[in-house]
């Protein structure tokens, strides 16, 4: 059993935040291992457990996935980019520091040592949007079990402009679905911290849309 540091349920939720200043420093193959472990204890609509779980650490491979992640980077934020730092900057924004640590990750994705897709059997050709989505526990578990680890993740799918490029590069099936990419690293910069949240009260309503209560005392 890989070490892990010793941390309380609560603890660990405050402080796994998106990490993507990540060392290129190997990650031993038990590790992953764990945290997969970890991630399958999540939810399964069903207990259909239809689920695969693709571990990527090829440079090759991994080059040619960040290429297409780039380009969705730049659809998305990379245009226009001293105005989207303003718009980030503002009020409800994703905030000038994020922006750039997304933005590091768009350009050295690839050195990230370990990445982690998701998929689901059956999903390719689905239409209801949310099909699937309890996935997102178990990946949320992975996090959860990196943090305990003192290894860095975040969750993004900005490659899916090339979802059929991306399946065709790994073997995965026709009709699986990547659900999203995670790539894996020890912390280069930045630290483990609570994320800034809007307040619980901002945005919780209570019976129906718009009713609010007050914290007690």
């Amino acid at each position: 059993m890989p070490e892990r540091t010793a941390i309380g349920l609560f603890e660990a939720i405050y402080s796994t935040r998106a990490l993507r200043y990540l060392k290129p420093d190997p990650i031993p193959d038990e590790v992953i291992r764990d945290l997969l472990d970890a991630a399958i204890r999540g939810p399964s609509g069903g207990n259909t457990q239809g689920w695969g779980w693709v571990v990527v650490t090829d440079s090759a491979v991994k080059r040619e996935i960040a290429e297409w992640y780039r380009e969705g980077w730049n659809a998305a934020y990379g245009r226009n980019r001293e105005e989207q730092l303003a718009r980030a900057a503002g009020e409800g924004g994703l905030g000038r520091v994020n922006y750039l640590s997304a933005e590091h990750l768009a350009y050295h994705l690839e050195e990230a040592p370990v990445w982690i897709l998701p998929v689901l059997r059956g999903a390719a050709a689905r239409p209801n949007p949310r099909a699937g989505s309890s996935i997102y526990g178990c990946v949320q578990n992975l996090m959860l079990a990196a943090r305990a680890h003192g290894i860095g993740a975040t969750l993004t799918t900005l490659y899916a402009g090339h979802e059929e490029d991306v399946k065709r590069l790994l073997g995965i099936p026709e009709d699986a679905l990547t659900m999203a990419l995670i790539p894996l690293g020890y912390p280069a910069r930045g630290r483990f911290s609570e994320p800034k949240r809007r307040p619980v009260e901002e945005v919780t309503h209570w019976g129906r849309w718009g009713e609010r209560r007050r914290p007690a005392g």
